[in-house]
C-alpha cells in the first residue's frame, strides 16, 4: 500500500510466530491451524452484486482442537462439510464461522473443510477505512489489505498463514476476470463465462484478489516486455494513457530484478479500473490502480514502482505479523527513490535529504518497528523505513548493501519474516549494520541524516 504524500513526477511457512495480534487486527485469524490450499468456486453477478461461493480449505492443525474458526464477514453460510461429510452444528459468531471437528483432534491432523455461502459482498470498515470486496460502477474488485479477505471467502486471515490457490469465477461473459497467478482456462456457456486461475505460490489471504470489469489487455505489442510476462488490463477509453503511463514498467522490472534478485513469480499483471481509486494496492503477482492513476503523463509512475517492488517485499517475502509492516513499505518506498535515481531525475541522496527535512516537521511519537493499529500505515513508517535502509546502505556501501538485499530475498523466498529476522540478517553481514538500523525503527527521536552511499549509483545487474 503506498503512502499519499509523495510528489508525482519528480516446511518454513508454518513456523510458529508467537501469539495473536489483538492490538493490530482485532479478533482476526487463528493460530490453531494453517491452510495449505484454497479452492474457490465463485459465481458472481455484476448486475445484482450477488455472490454464491463454495470454498474448500485444506487445513492442517497446529494445536489439538475440538473446533476451528474461519474469518467470514457479511456473507451467509448455508452448508459446511469436512472431508465430504456434512457438519450439523456449525455456527456464526460475529465475523467468525465456528466449525466443530467432532471430538478432540491432534496436532498435524489434516482435513478438507468446504463452506458453501452466498450474499451481497461489500467492504468492511475499520481503522484503515473500507477494505475488501468493493462494487465498481461496472464491475468489482478486491483490495483486502490488511483485513478485507473475509468479505469474499472464508479464510484464516492472518499474514503468516499462506496458501496456494485455485480460483474459478463465473460471471457475465461481457466482463473480464483477473485473479492471482496464471489463467488456465476460460469457458463460455450462454451469457456467462468461467475463468479459472491457478496460483501455486504461497499467498496470504490479504494478497488474494479477483478483479471484474470490461477490460482489454495491453500485451507485448502495446507494452514492451522481456523475460517476465506483463499485462495491463484496462478499459478501452484508458488504453492509450495506460500504455504510456506503464510503458517503462519493463525497465523497472529489469532494474529491480538486478537490485533485489529475480522476479519471484511467473508473471505480473496490472489492473486499471474504470473508477478512480484513492490509492493503488498490491496483490500477489498483481497490482490494482484507478483511472486517476492513468492520466497519460506518468504523474503516478512512482506508484507503479512502489507496487511492483511489493512483489519482492511483502509478497514473495511476507510478514509474520502486522507490526513489522515497515519491512514491506520501507523497501517499496526506497524502490521509488531507486527508480528516480535510475532515471537521473533525482539522486537517492537528494531524495533522502528532502524527506528527512519533511520528517523534521512531523511529530516524533512513532516507533516504526511497532507503530500500533492506528499508525501502521502512517507516512512516517514509509519514510523512516526507507531512510533506515538508506542509512544501512550508506554504512555498508553499495556492493555490500545490494548483496545483502538480494540475500535477504533469496533466504526468505516464499516464507514469512519479522524485524528481528532482518536484524539477524544484517548482523550476519556486519554486526554494526544492525546498530545502524535500530535508531531509525526502534526509537522516536530522529537520528542524524546519513551520508551519501559509497560506490556510485545503483543500476542493477543484467
Amino acid at each position: 500500500m503506498p503512502d499519499l504524500s509523495l510528489p508525482g513526477p519528480i516446511d518454513r511457512l508454518v513456523r510458529a510466530v508467537g501469539g495473536s495480534e489483538p492490538d493490530y487486527v482485532s479478533d482476526q485469524g487463528s493460530h490453531v491451524y494453517d491452510v495449505d490450499h484454497y479452492d474457490l468456486a465463485l459465481d458472481y453477478t455484476v448486475r445484482t452484486n450477488r455472490l454464491v461461493g463454495a470454498a474448500r480449505a485444506d487445513v492442517v492443525l497446529r494445536e489439538a482442537a475440538s473446533e476451528i474458526e474461519f474469518d467470514l464477514d457479511g456473507l451467509t453460510v448455508t452448508e459446511v462439510r469436512i472431508d465430504g461429510g456434512r457438519v450439523r452444528r456449525w455456527r456464526a459468531r460475529g465475523a467468525k464461522l465456528v466449525v466443530p471437528l467432532g471430538g478432540k483432534t491432534e496436532v498435524g491432523h489434516r482435513m478438507q473443510v468446504t463452506v458453501f455461502y452466498s450474499g451481497h459482498p461489500g467492504p468492511r470498515t475499520g481503522p484503515w477505512g473500507e477494505v475488501g470486496f468493493e462494487e465498481l460502477t461496472d464491475g468489482a474488485l478486491v483490495a483486502a489489505q490488511p483485513d478485507g479477505a473475509p468479505t469474499w471467502f472464508p479464510c484464516n486471515d492472518r499474514p503468516s498463514s499462506r496458501a496456494t490457490y485455485r480460483i474459478a469465477v463465473t460471471t457475465e461473459a461481457i466482463y473480464t476476470v483477473v485473479a492471482n497467478g496464471e489463467l488456465v482456462s476460460r469457458t463460455r456457456a450462454s451469457s456467462r463465462a468461467t475463468s479459472v486461475y491457478d496460483n501455486p505460490t504461497p499467498t496470504a489471504p490479504y494478497l488474494a484478489t479477483i478483479q471484474v470489469g470490461r477490460y482489454g489487455a495491453i500485451e507485448p505489442d502495446g507494452l514492451e516486455t522481456d523475460d517476465v510476462p506483463q499485462t495491463v488490463h484496462v478499459p478501452d477509453r484508458l488504453r492509450r494513457r495506460a500504455a504510456h503511463d506503464f510503458g517503462r514498467q519493463p525497465q523497472m522490472m529489469r532494474l529491480f530484478s538486478g537490485l533485489f534478485g529475480p522476479y519471484p513469480f511467473s508473471r505480473y499483471d496490472v489492473v486499471v479500473t474504470d473508477d478512480a481509486l484513492e490509492i493503488p494496492l498490491e496483490a500477489q503477482s498483481l497490482s490494482i490502480f484507478g483511472s486517476n492513476h492513468a492520466d497519460g503523463r506518468r504523474h503516478s509512475e512512482r506508484l507503479v514502482a512502489h507496487e511492483l517492488a511489493h512483489q519482492w517485499f511483502g509478497n514473495a517475502v511476507g510478514l509474520a505479523r502486522w507490526r513489522d509492516i515497515w519491512l514491506n513499505e520501507g523497501f517499496a518506498c526506497y524502490a521509488e527513490w531507486l527508480w528516480w535515481d535510475h532515471l537521473g531525475s533525482r539522486r537517492v541522496g537528494a531524495t533522502a535529504e528532502h524527506y528527512y527535512a519533511g520528517l523534521l516537521e512531523e511529530p516524533r511519537d512513532i516507533v516504526v518497528s511497532d507503530p500500533g493499529t492506528d499508525l501502521m500505515f502512517d507516512d512516517r513508517v514509509y519514510k523512516r523505513g526507507a531512510l533506515a535502509l538508506h542509512a544501512v546502505r550508506c554504512a555498508a556501501g553499495d556492493d555490500v548493501f545490494f548483496d545483502l538485499v538480494r540475500g535477504w530475498v533469496a533466504a526468505h523466498l516464499e516464507s514469512v519474516v519479522t524485524t528481528d529476522d532482518f536484524r539477524a540478517h544484517l548482523a550476519a553481514t556486519a554486526p554494526r549494520l544492525a546498530d545502524v538500523l535500530s535508531p531509525w525503527i526502534d526509537e522516536t527521536a530522529l537520528p542524524p541524516l546519513p551520508s551519501r552511499p559509497r560506490g556510485g549509483h545503483a543500476r542493477g545487474r543484467s
